[in-house]
């Protein structure tokens, strides 16, 4: 075995040491949509730190603990903080989390983020469900030696995103009035925020919101053959589409303006997987 799986078997023997609780969906909460685990009926909360060797957030928004229990009768964990590649972790500790909830046995992915809009038509406090994304910019997790028993070697990203999935989220948005956007997503590493001449090369590239996580995770994710699905919340329109400065007290207060609708939205599809 290789230090990578090691160090997750580790994670995994821990946390089984605290919990026997089998998640079937796994939920990945970005910044300012913490929120949404108060929906959650908690069976067990779990504090980053108190993982043997597991990767802690230090970003400000992020509470850094896994939630354990029901969305309706559906078993979930939501990840309450997520860290990132920014932070200075390897990336095999960014995935960590992930590689680790699939262990658990959850079978679904659902990522989300505060996201930057690239899109021209769209909005700060927009809804923007993940169809696709670029993964140019970020660092591969899968470099170096294949974990055989994650995955295979040379993973098919040909459908990353679950068409089912999308019709779900579709259909919930529709059906709770909920203005949805769609488009491809991007990871760059961050922590800076894009200059303007970068945000002009993303939407010609097509690129529809930008952002400093998810993508990494969506890869390990296919890797281990889980399905995935994803929204982004639109907190700001990205460098040189308006005159404002960006910061991320904005990305935080636009979350908390799109929160109502988005914990209505990831609760009516997660309630629709049982």
């Amino acid at each position: 075995m290789g230090e990578v799986y090691e160090k997750l078997l580790r994670c995994y023997e821990n946390v089984r040491r605290k919990t026997e609780f089998v998640p079937r969906v796994a939920l990945v909460l970005g910044s300012g949509l913490g929120d949404f685990a108060e929906t959650v009926g908690v069976e067990y909360e779990l504090p980053y730190g108190d993982i043997e060797q597991f990767p802690v957030s230090t970003v400000p928004g992020h509470a850094g603990k896994f939630i354990f229990g029901y969305v309706g009768d559906v078993p979930v964990a939501c990840m309450k903080g997520r860290v990132h590649y920014y932070e200075g972790y390897p990336i095999s500790d960014v995935v960590l989390p992930i590689r680790l909830l699939k262990l658990m046995g959850a079978e679904t992915l659902f990522l989300t983020n505060a996201a930057g809009g690239v899109n021209t038509s769209f909005q700060a406090g927009d809804l923007m469900m993940i169809k696709d994304h670029i993964a140019a910019f970020a660092p591969n997790p899968l470099i170096g030696p294949n974990i055989d028993q994650l995955g295979t070697r040379f993973p098919d990203m040909s459908q990353v995103y679950d068409r089912d999935l999308q019709k779900l989220i579709r259909r919930k948005a529709r059906e709770n009035r909920i203005f949805l956007q769609e488009g491809v997503y991007v990871q760059l590493t961050g922590p800076s925020y894009e200059s303007p001449a970068d945000i002009r090369m993303l939407r010609m590239l097509g690129c529809d919101a930008v952002g400093m996580s998810t993508v990494a995770e969506a890869i390990a994710a296919n890797h281990m053959g889980m399905k995935i699905c994803g929204i982004s919340c639109i907190s700001n329109l990205a460098a040189g589409m308006t005159a404002n400065p960006l910061s991320h007290k904005e990305v935080q207060e636009a979350a908390d303006l799109a929160a109502p609708q988005f914990k209505k939205l990831v609760t009516e599809v997660v309630k629709e997987l049982a």
